[in-house]
């Protein structure tokens, strides 16, 4: 995920704070190691649930204000709060097996999330100048085709951004701990930066390329004559390829319906629209336009559907252009190796126009209708 360093540390930071506090508490051994950062949607990230989750609430206050939410593996909600409780191993296999949490477990993971919430907060106070204060919130249990999914249970309808922690506990299986950071608050803790002007070539220095004026004879091209105007000819440099030219968004899906159905969500931009398949000359394509934001529509997101970000990102190592994948039937292993082969964000067909619009203005900074 580009950008957020910052945010980034300390997250990092504070997540191994948390897992040593916490473990304390538990009399285990207990680590939380930051292994990825990427950018979902709240339907992406539910829609592609194996497991049900235990979701705490966290109001970011003062000058940061905006609400994030830690989601952890239900059956690992299970475990602590059964360890925190003194309850017998066996007791505790059955209950994860059945994804049995009681009130008891509840006001017991309560304690660990003040535990967990106390060394976030600290490490945030810390690192923005005492200025931010979190306080834990309520909790919700969610468990797939049990629970309701509603805009705004267990969490709001919204993009964030998901940090995953590994869990680790000697003699336990354990899963990730996810921090989910609506993007706004995101921006709040570290906001982006400015994009940068575009840099002047650079002027060939007399000893490089020779002095017009001072030019003999002999080391003038073939011997001949200086030309009226040569002194005026410009440095001649290597665009990168699609950053030239009239703004355009590039459209890659094979499917004409589909494909029509996501330039028709694009129109609002008043940028160029270049459509093609999934097997169309990249290279090809970028040379129509300055490509702003590129969208793939795929099916299963599979290697093969996938390789196109590759082609893409190696033709824009330089300059890397912001992409969009979608496709129909999303796998956790799927969302991840998009975003590793660049993609920016996803999103589930059938697309919604709306999320697809609201992805398109975040990602080419444009203003909101």
């Amino acid at each position: 995920m580009e950008g957020y360093i910052k945010l980034h540390e300390m997250l990092e930071s504070a997540l191994r704070q948390a897992g040593e506090e916490a473990g304390m508490l538990l009399g285990q051994g207990l680590s939380a190691t930051l292994t990825d950062s990427i950018t979902f949607s709240k339907t992406a990230y539910f829609g592609d649930l194996d497991d049900g989750v235990f979701v705490l609430s966290v109001d970011s206050r003062e000058e940061y204000q905006g609400q994030f939410y830690l989601v952890f593996n239900l059956r690992d909600a299970i475990l602590m709060s059964s360890l925190l409780l003194g309850i017998p191993a066996q007791r505790i296999k059955e209950k994860q097996r059945l994804s049995i949490i009681e009130p008891d477990d509840i006001d017991a993971f309560g304690e660990i999330g003040n535990m967990i919430n106390g060394a976030i907060n600290t490490v945030f106070q810390s690192s923005l100048s005492g200025k931010a204060h979190l306080k834990l919130q309520g909790s919700k249990k969610y468990v797939p085709e049990i629970d309701p999914l509603s805009d705004d249970e267990p969490l709001p309808n919204g993009d964030y951004l998901m940090f995953r922690a590994r869990l680790e506990m000697e003699g336990h299986e354990m899963h990730y701990l996810d921090v989910l950071i609506p993007i706004a608050l995101g921006n709040q803790y570290d906001p982006p930066a400015e994009a940068p002007e575009p840099a002047e070539a650079a002027e060939p220095s007399p000893e490089a390329a020779g002095a017009p004026g001072d030019m003999s004879e002999e080391t003038r091209p073939s011997g001949g004559p200086l030309e009226l105007g040569d002194e005026e000819q410009p440095l001649r440099t290597a665009a990168v390829a699609g950053t030239t030219g009239t703004d355009m968004i590039a459209v890659f899906e094979n499917d004409d319906d589909e494909r029509r159905q996501l330039l028709n969500s694009l129109e609002f931009t008043g940028f160029k629209l270049v459509e093609a398949t999934l097997n169309a000359d990249v290279k090809d394509v970028f040379s129509q336009g300055n490509v702003r934001l590129v969208l793939i529509g795929s099916q299963d997101a599979d290697d093969r559907e996938l390789a196109i970000c590759i082609k893409i990102n190696a033709l824009r190592q330089d300059q890397p252009v912001p992409i969009i994948m979608c496709a129909q039937r999303w796998t956790r292993t799927a969302v991840l190796k998009a975003l590793k082969y660049g993609a920016r964000d996803i999103v589930i067909k059938p697309c919604d126009p709306d999320e697809v619009a609201n992805k398109v203005r975040r990602l080419c900074r444009l203003s909101a209708a």
